[in-house]
């Protein structure tokens, strides 16, 4: 996962260790030897994730944590400090100070590297709500946003599935105090307990001694009620392959056993936080969908939406590298179907043929309609080829299936033509709107049902 790097050591040493083996895993990486420098190199071009030493003089890693979590603009950036402490006590001030983990030298480099991929996925999910967010305030919906460690945490939910007794006392005098606290002793019992709980916070051990606690994380991701959930597992100091799994399958965080209670405290904490953000991010997407930036026909993004997201993301593009593509879409002969079944017909078509679209494509793909029966689908962060395999795709799809309509006939065959194309440097969304349109003008004369892909501008040499 190409992701940037910020490491943040004032010993050269150190910082070279990181840098190659990280540039080794296919991450970019900046460094700063000090904090003043490190937010220097943050407020002009935020990474992905820092990894960050606390022991640096004149200031610490942990005050340049507590000013960074306190910047609206920079506080979703993920921080893991990196260091020689290891008493609980440094970790619970690292974590307080908005922290995302705290691991202590020698670090293991596969649990390492599975930390930073697992925050980075993270990180790259809110980035684009953060991305909606900004596109949705131009029309006045939202007001500005506020730093992550600022939102309160009292009232949360959460869910232990714990066969420990013991284990789930102390989380449960830990954090009963400000919220709600389940203990599932039974693991067989808790999915759906999960189920209906409105959880904010799972925590689930992977020392069950019936069930596999990494088997009920991966079900946690994918079941509808506690997908948006934030999952904390607690494991031993010898479980590293269960952890890195734990990461990759979803897990937000871990806590090692014994259980310390004021870093079960400041992890908790820190996940309701994320959780509450995320939560916010998604309720003023959502809001701002309400308003007219929405198909009242299809239910898609309409037009204005789509070409001021489209706008965001070349801008980004261009100044990151990190391409955006475009697909163009017409439906074929639509006027055909219009003329001979009516426009009531034609309405089902272009609802269904929607539903098609949104079905084939990511959650970070933004997909509207442009005007009749024409749609644009935005894949952020996506190169030409896999844009061309998912424009080829629904293609198929859409001729595959004969489309069922409310007229005797019963059912249409329908066919769409495609065109694409990727940003490139220099361009801007009229160049990009018109690369694709001219791709779909080639797949239309070509013989329609197909996809044409179109190469963005050339590299400036």
């Amino acid at each position: 996962m190409p992701a940037r790097v910020l490491v943040v050591d004032d010993i050269l040493r150190n910082v070279k260790v990181l840098e190659a083996k990280l540039t080794a895993e296919y991450f970019e990486v900046a460094t700063a030897m000090n904090g003043r420098d490190a937010l220097a190199l943050m407020a002009e071009d935020p990474p992905d994730i820092v990894l960050l030493d606390v022991m640096m003089p004149e200031m610490d890693g942990v005050e340049v944590c507590r000013i960074v979590k306190a910047d609206p603009k920079l506080s979703h950036i993920p921080i893991v400090m990196v260091t020689a402490l290891s008493e609980p006590s440094d970790r619970v001030r690292g974590l307080e100070a908005g922290a995302d983990d705290f691991l202590t030298k020698p670090v293991n480099d596969v649990a390492l590297f599975a930390r930073v991929r697992s925050l980075v996925r993270l990180k790259m999910m809110m980035d684009e709500f953060r991305l909606r967010e900004q596109t949705s305030s131009k029309f006045g919906v939202l007001g500005e946003e506020g730093a992550v460690l600022n939102l309160d945490t009292a009232g949360a939910n959460i869910l232990v599935i714990d066969d420990s007794i013991a284990d789930g006392r102390v989380i449960t005098s830990t954090l009963e105090v400000d919220n709600q606290v389940t203990v599932v002793t039974e693991p067989d019992k808790a999915l759906d307990v999960a189920r209906q709980g409105h959880f904010d916070l799972i925590i689930v051990s992977l020392l069950l001694r019936d069930s596999d606690g990494l088997r009920l994380c991966s079900s946690l991701r994918t079941m509808d009620d506690t997908r948006q959930a934030s999952i904390l597992v607690l494991i031993e100091d010898n479980q590293i392959d269960q952890l890195v799994k734990a990461l990759d399958i979803g897990a937000n965080d871990y806590l090692m056993k014994p259980i310390d209670r004021n870093e079960l405290l400041a992890r908790a904490l820190t996940q309701i936080r994320r959780k509450r953000y995320q939560d916010r991010l998604r309720e003023n997407y959502q809001l701002s969908m309400a308003m007219a930036v929405t198909d009242v026909l299809t239910g898609l993004h309409n037009r204005r939406y789509m070409e001021s997201h489209l706008g965001n993301l070349v801008r980004r593009a261009v100044e990151g590298g990190r391409p955006v593509s475009l697909v163009m879409l017409d439906i074929d002969f639509f006027k055909v179907v219009n003329d001979t079944y009516g426009h009531d017909v034609g309405d089902e078509v272009l609802k269904e043929f929607a539903i098609r679209i949104q079905q084939n494509v990511r959650g970070i793909d933004l997909a509207a309609r442009y005007g009749g029966e024409e749609f644009m689908i935005v894949m952020p962060e996506t190169d030409l080829a896999v844009a061309q395999t998912v424009a080829e795709r629904l293609r198929g799809y859409v001729s595959d299936q004969p489309f069922k309509v409310s007229h005797d006939v019963g059912e249409l065959v329908v066919t769409v033509s495609l065109g694409v194309t990727v940003s490139g440097p220099g361009d801007v969304p009229e160049t990009m709107i018109k690369r694709a349109d001219e791709a779909l003008y080639k797949a239309k004369n070509d013989g329609r049902n197909r996809v044409v892909v179109v190469e963005g501008p050339p590299t400036e040499s």
